[in-house]
């Protein structure tokens, strides 16, 4: 990132620019969204830059990848403008979205640690043209008993698009094949779990994009991996902000 600035020296635009990788209309539009000081003017109205000013851009640019650029320019403006205290609650905020996700997370392997191996429920529960199983796939009924759940709740999920059966050509009955039981399964549990529909519903359309459950594991590892990256990066940018705020005062 460039040589350690005495105090009191001067940068031009240029300089802060070029030490990050970044343009000179990059540096300039950070100071104009208020996640820089507002630089100083030299006699003819150019703008110049001290150590100050580089220790925010170097606070900001450790803190995007944690955070987002949004909560990130939001943290720096906060302290540019004394408002310190509403720096951290952002920080807090993206620490319990991390948590969350922590959990999302934990709750997907959960459930499907618990889907048992045989997906489709066994042909003949409860009775009934609506109840039965038939040729390559099952009913709502007995899918519907299997689960201990009522019908009604398996068409909400499928309105929700947690769930896409199709139709028996000659009587419209749903009829649910192993993938459709599977993600009905994961839904189930999630829901035990105490998920909302439309939590669950991105979840299940990652299970189909992968393929299945065992694709799904690949999905997983990247998953932990990068809330793993999250959360190292949260503590690079609290560093980096903590330089900041010592230098800022």
């Amino acid at each position: 990132m460039g040589r350690k600035l005495q105090n009191g020296e001067r940068l031009r635009p240029v300089d802060l620019a070029r030490a990050h990788g970044l343009s000179t209309q990059a540096v300039r539009n950070y100071e104009e969204a208020g996640i820089l000081p507002a630089a100083g003017r030299t006699p003819h109205g150019y703008r110049t830059y001290t150590s100050l000013h580089a220790a925010a851009l170097r606070a900001f640019l450790a803190l995007v990848p944690g955070h987002g650029h949004r909560t990130a320019a939001s943290i720096m403006r906060a302290v540019n403008q004394g408002a310190v205290d509403g720096a951290f609650r952002l920080i807090d905020e993206s620490h319990v979205q991390l948590l969350d996700d922590r959990r999302t997370l934990q709750a997907v392997e959960s459930a499907l640690r618990d889907l048992d191996p045989a997906t489709a429920p066994g042909p003949g529960a409860g009775s009934g043209p609506a109840a039965v199983s038939g040729p390559g796939g099952t009913f709502i009924g007995p899918l519907a008993d299997k689960l201990g759940i009522r019908p009604a709740t398996l068409r909400t999920w499928e309105r929700a698009g947690l769930v896409r059966p199709r139709r028996d050509p000659r009587t419209g009955y749903r009829v649910y094949d192993g993938a459709d039981v599977r993600d009905v399964r994961l839904a189930h549990q999630l829901r035990r779990g105490g998920y909302l529909l439309e939590q669950i519903a991105p979840l299940i359309a990652q299970v189909r994009a992968a393929g299945g459950l065992e694709p799904l594991e690949a999905a997983l590892c990247d998953w932990h991996g990068r809330l793993s990256a999250r959360g190292r990066a949260m503590l690079t940018g609290a560093a980096e902000l903590e330089a900041y705020l010592r230098e800022h005062g």
